[in-house]
């Protein structure tokens, strides 16, 4: 099931639809840790959470130039996943953002997500 859920991660990450993705594969309680801006690592906890985080980076982001999302290898409960962006961010001009997605499942659901830049 883990691969299952793999494809479709990866399915609805090539077409940006990170929403959708959350809605359909996420656990209720899921976490996500990633270091923020400032290099803090930092955890939230809940879907809510994820989204709202999600929205605040999106805010972040003044223009898009470009992106992918690399076919994922599966491990056990595991995914893993390369993403990149262009983007230009507002007041910190445009950058070239390179990161290591890794996700853990249990229960058919992504109970978390780990983000290493």
């Amino acid at each position: 099931m883990t691969k299952d859920i793999a494809n479709r991660l990866y399915e609805l990450c090539q077409q940006s639809q990170f929403n959708t993705a959350q809605n359909e594969l996420y656990a209720d309680n899921a976490t996500s840790t990633e270091r923020n801006m400032q290099g803090t690592l930092e955890t939230v906890t809940g879907l809510e959470a994820i989204k709202e985080k999600g929205e605040k980076f999106r805010n972040m982001v003044e223009e898009i130039h470009g992106g992918y999302t690399n076919e994922p290898s599966v491990y056990g409960n595991y995914i893993f996943m390369e993403m990149g962006m262009d983007v230009t961010m507002k007041g910190m001009g445009r950058m070239d953002m390179k990161e290591l997605c890794s996700y853990e499942i249990k229960d058919d659901k992504i109970i978390s997500e780990r983000f290493y830049y």
